[in-house]
């Protein structure tokens, strides 16, 4: 019988196609290999999988654009690769695509988007390393970025994605200009972990976000939404069976999400931060969110959307892709004043 999940892939994969987008694996270094959805333009000069490369590219040391505000102007209307680039890092419950389906869209005609699926996560993501720290994510984002010649980047991060995107932003400042998160924290420490559960009535941040059974699934997809969505039971067991791939190694990833965390402490962050929050996120409060904003200090902000819950860019997108659009738009338009001056 058809997986009417997996039946639908080949029409994503169709659009995001049409949007220019091509599918590339980045190998790392022997056994790690980093699936990326990135602009044709890669494609087109170096075909479908890119093999460890020279040693500046390997420590992440992509040449850097010129500092000449009019080269920069003129590769940016003579060039794809002139266009700001835009990281898109997905949740813990499906890949890259489908996280952000309903918005690499409207970020296409303005930006070179890159849309990793984080190691585990899709067909092609994997690693023979055990570390399965949020760090070491971070590390292979950054490596695959720099073998595709990324140097600057602004970066948009979902719930798991979000932690992935604050530690790259933490870690590698001169690559991230900018942080776009939603539904996440910066660190997922034992005392978050044990609110959030008590607070959901959950055993553990495994059964919430790992189910195995057709009312877990529901469950999850509950606390996840802020509208109630009715799918054929159908629907769900397709699901699970098409989205909740390498159990083992993902469960591994929760608890190094919690052994990296234990004593974790809110760094400074040089950029700029848009937290775009669904109002009513059952998983990750808008309270909590309005505490980290006062955590993380002035330069980050704090945009609520009504009527959405944790899956804010699937329920509302329209909405979440305008406050997306707006503060990339900010920051861009920064740049350019500075370089002007």
């Amino acid at each position: 019988m058809v997986n009417l999940i997996e039946a639908q892939k080949p029409l994503l994969t169709g659009m995001m196609r049409l949007a220019g987008l091509r599918p590339i694996d980045v190998e790392l270094e022997p056994g790690t290999t980093m699936h990326f959805w990135a602009p044709k333009h890669h494609a087109g000069k170096k075909g479908t999988t890119i093999s460890p490369l020279d040693p500046s590219a390997a420590n992440g040391t992509a040449k850097k654009p010129s500092s000449s505000s009019s080269s920069r102007r003129r590769r940016r209307r003579n060039s794809p690769e002139s266009k700001p680039n835009v990281v898109l890092i997905h949740g813990f419950a499906a890949e890259g695509n489908v996280t952000f389906q309903f918005n690499f869209g409207v970020l296409v005609s303005r930006y070179n988007v890159y849309i990793p699926d984080l190691l585990f996560f899709g067909k092609y993501s994997t690693t023979d390393s055990t570390d399965r720290s949020p760090d070491f994510q971070a590390r292979c984002v950054a490596a695959a970025l720099a073998r595709l010649g990324v140097a600057r980047c602004d970066v948009v991060g979902f719930s798991y994605g979000g932690m992935v995107a604050f530690k790259l932003a933490e870690t590698r400042p001169e690559l991230v200009r900018s942080l776009a998160v939603s539904g996440s924290v910066v660190a997922m420490t034992d005392a978050v972990n044990r609110e959030t559960m008590a607070r959901l009535g959950s055993g553990s941040s495994a059964e919430l976000l790992m189910p195995e059974t057709l009312q877990g699934l529901k469950a999850l997809f509950s606390v996840s939404m802020y509208r109630k969505m009715w799918f054929p039971d159908r629907m769900y067991k397709d699901y699970l069976k098409a989205m909740f791939t390498n159990r083992k190694e993902r469960l591994e990833l929760l608890q190094g999400l919690l052994d990296s965390n234990m004593d974790a402490k809110i760094p400074t962050f040089q950029q700029k931060i848009m937290l775009i929050w669904g109002e009513e996120d059952k998983l990750f409060d808008i309270e909590l969110a309005r505490k980290m904003k006062e955590q993380l200090g002035e330069k980050c902000y704090l945009q609520g959307i009504p009527k959405a819950g944790h899956l804010l860019h699937l329920e509302r997108p329209c909405a979440y892709n305008r406050q997306l659009g707006r503060f990339l738009a900010h920051v861009n338009s920064q740049e350019e004043q500075e370089e002007a001056n």
